[in-house]
């Protein structure tokens, strides 16, 4: 049988970029203008994943201080962040080095759990790194007497973020204020259209006309990653990322009569499939924190662990509560749930295994016993 190739309608499916390559390109560009004390157009930067990409700048205010806007295009997603205009002011400071600032409409932390301490702007670490990373680029090309005397302090707004984070479950993660700068590639591909659901069937179908019985759907790119190195014996082409449509990845396995599926996953998207919940986005339900917490107690995690897990805000604060607990026949048993809700979902008619993975990409659970 001939091996199939990807439509081309799939192909044109228009992606877009983040809130972070926004930020780290509005910050490029506001060094720019405040070093030259000229007015700057448009921005080159690197983006995360090591493209060059160019941004228009939106927004150009000059005095002692820049402001730079760019216009967030989340592409064919609708995601609630497209349009917002992602700023950055630039400022001297006495202080040496760049310090990065979270201004209004930037959310603040405010519960534990998530990869930012309490207190700070919900600046994640990788899009900040990208914004000091493209203001060096800038701050390198000014005068030596401006860099021994001066630091830079960059401050990142988003003017209409509060608004945008009412649609999100931001204030439920503790993230109060506006919303989060994210992005750990800097483009965004669109998940959350029924476009990129038929992308999903059609690789599912690819992979089998090519011989593939086996396949593993991933939420995304880090975990696609780590799937590659726990099962390195599959072709490219079994590995299929689903984002937050497992559920059309587990029927269209069952249409194209795939024989196994593995999920591999980080501990948000389980949580939510645990309880059922084969579409995943982050706008829908949450984590039932209550059924984790009922769980834990029936693998023997101790009582008072298992009371803080019920009021945890987010499923990586779970595993901060759990790590030193011997926790593995809990990671086991959540993917055990969430396995059994899976193959209900395509009625048994294929062999379904779920595996857990870590912030690291290191396996910390599976749905299987060996």
């Amino acid at each position: 049988m001939g091996k199939l190739k990807r439509s081309k309608s799939n192909q044109d499916l228009r992606g877009g970029y983040t809130t972070g390559a926004c930020a780290a390109a509005a910050a490029r560009a506001s060094v720019r203008a405040l070093i030259e004390k000229q007015s700057v157009d448009e921005i080159t930067i690197q983006i995360p994943n090591r493209e060059w990409v160019t941004f228009p700048i939106n927004r150009l205010e000059q005095s002692d201080t820049v402001l730079c806007g760019v216009i967030k295009d989340a592409g064919d997603d609708p995601d609630c962040t497209h349009g917002l205009e992602i700023q950055c002011k630039a400022r001297l400071v006495n202080d040496k080095g760049i310090k990065v600032l979270g201004g209004l409409g930037v959310a603040v932390v405010t519960k534990p759990g998530l990869e930012l301490s309490v207190g700070e702007p919900a600046i994640n670490p990788v899009p900040k790194a990208n914004i000091i990373e493209m203001a060096s680029l800038e701050w390198l090309n000014a005068s030596k007497t401006l860099q021994d005397t001066f630091g830079l302090e960059l401050t990142i707004i988003v003017p209409d973020g509060e608004k945008a984070a009412t649609e999100t479950i931001n204030e439920r993660l503790g993230l109060v204020g506006g919303i989060s700068i994210l992005g750990t590639r800097g483009t965004v591909r669109p998940y959350s259209t029924s476009a990129f659901a038929a992308s999903v069937r059609q690789a599912i179908q690819i992979a089998k006309t090519n011989g593939e019985q086996h396949v593993v759907l991933t939420t995304g790119s880090r975990s696609e990653i780590a799937a590659k190195k726990i099962i390195p014996t599959l072709n490219e082409m079994a590995f299929i990322q689903a984002g937050d449509f497992i559920g059309v990845g587990l029927r269209s396995a069952k249409r194209y009569k795939v024989k196994q599926i593995t999920v591999v996953c980080m501990i948000g998207k389980l949580g939510k499939l645990i309880s059922g919940r084969m579409m995943t986005h982050v706008s829908g339900y949450g984590i039932d924190f209550s059924y984790l917490s009922r769980l834990a107690h029936q693998e023997g995690i101790e009582s008072t662990l298992c009371e803080h897990i019920a009021s945890a805000n987010s499923g990586r604060h779970v595993l901060d509560l759990v790590r030193d607990s011997k926790p593995t026949n809990f990671y086991n048993r959540l993917c055990k749930e969430a396995q059994q809700h899976a193959a209900k979902y395509v009625s048994n008619a294929l062999d379904v295994e779920v595996i857990l993975i870590d912030f690291n990409g290191e396996p910390i659970g599976k749905s299987r016993s060996e």
